[in-house]
């Protein structure tokens, strides 16, 4: 329990300090887009690949296979949730709900706090669960907003996406009992040691940019409940009625409890579909699961 609080101090200094320097503009907007490309495509893939290289926490074949399936359950209640949730809203409101429900921002945010709670293991773990997100979000997600669904595209993002590759890597590494020469392997080691004080900061930042008295409807609101609440609770339920190891449990539930993500503003600007509407509804999201993944947390410790 002590070792679960210091993290949460620890990640709501390194938030505050995102905050700050956002606010006071030592950084600026072109920053945030910065260090949002170095965290994804550096950091991150070399965390996830040296998450393979040292102990595995007593976790095997079963958990990465139960984490696999647990995902894709997830996927298929979130699309028929996303899509029936919410019918009485526009149209554009609708594609921004769908898809806010498919995509969390489990791939950003999940991984710092999945590594802080569970370790290297947890984010081992964290890297199987997120590969059906990730074709869920460049497949029927894009097919939410242009109505086209590009199979071939699809298949070439997910396949050459950075953290695709070093979660195959490391599966091929671990499984064969290889590592990496000291020479190499260092350096990897500790770019990937950035993830989680580099993706707080960024975090902060956004919240910096947030004015919480207009960033919150009604549907907004009703939406925070569903994914912070109802889906990890559906998830966690499921789990126990399962069986399944307290690991998996763990971070099945945090990442399902995950706010939506960053790509549902993009992709509602790019087809036009009530962006403003979009943007709050990450911010809000973000912002209330900070204490919705403390909670979480807490409760999971138990």
């Amino acid at each position: 329990m002590e070792k679960l609080w210091s993290l949460e101090f620890n990640i709501f200094a390194m938030m505050a300090v995102g905050y700050l320097i956002r606010k006071i503009r030592i950084v600026g907007k072109e920053a945030e887009r910065v260090i949002t490309d170095l965290v994804l495509y550096v950091v991150l893939p070399c965390n996830i690949f040296n998450s393979f290289m040292g102990s595995h926490g007593g976790i095997g074949f079963s958990d990465y296979a139960a984490v696999l399936l647990v995902s894709i359950g997830i996927q298929v209640l979130s699309l028929i949730y996303g899509k029936f949730a919410f019918p009485r809203e526009t149209p554009d409101r609708r594609c921004n709900l769908a898809y806010a429900m498919i995509c969390s921002n489990a791939g950003f945010l999940g991984n710092a706090i999945t590594e802080g709670v569970f370790g290297a293991p947890g984010l081992m773990l964290t890297s199987i669960y997120l590969v059906p997100q990730r074709i869920m979000m460049w497949s029927e997600g894009l097919a939410i907003y242009s109505g086209v669904s590009d199979i071939k595209g699809t298949v070439r993002k997910v396949a050459t996406h950075p953290c695709v590759i070093a979660c195959i890597l490391g599966v091929a590494f671990m499984a064969c009992g290889w590592t990496l020469p000291a020479l190499l392997l260092t350096p990897v080691q500790q770019i990937g040691r950035c993830n989680t004080p580099l993706t707080m900061l960024m975090i902060g930042m956004i919240l910096s940019e947030i004015d919480l008295r207009h960033a919150v409807d009604k549907t907004i609101a009703r939406f925070t409940v569903h994914r912070l609440v109802l889906m990890p609770l559906i998830v966690w339920l499921a789990c126990l009625a399962l069986h399944l190891s307290k690991i998996v449990t763990g971070v099945s539930v945090l990442l399902a409890a995950m706010p939506a993500g960053a790509t549902t503003t993009m992709l509602s600007a790019k087809y036009n579909r009530d962006p403003q509407f979009a943007t709050r509804l990450v911010v809000f999201t973000t912002v209330c699961s900070i204490p919705a993944i403390f909670l979480w947390s807490l409760l999971l410790a138990g």
